[in-house]
């Protein structure tokens, strides 16, 4: 059996249902700054924090071995 393998990238995928391009924004405003209204409502939402430029090419192909062709 074979499985799709990633071989790079950068960083990490929007939460889902963040509301597109302008929803992505408006989080990533709301969680780096303390003082935003929204700031700790939104890290209640995406489970208490968020690295934007987190990326963990193990974990994605441990993810994508699931996947048989």
């Amino acid at each position: 059996m074979r499985s799709p393998i990633c071989l790079g990238g950068r960083n990490a995928c929007p939460p889902e249902d963040v509301g597109g391009v302008p929803g992505y924004i408006e989080f990533l405003d709301a969680i780096i700054d303390p003082a935003h209204e929204e700031h700790h409502r939104l890290l209640d939402w995406c489970g208490g924090s968020f690295d934007p430029a987190a990326f963990d090419l193990q974990g994605l192909n441990e993810r994508l071995f699931e996947i048989k062709f």
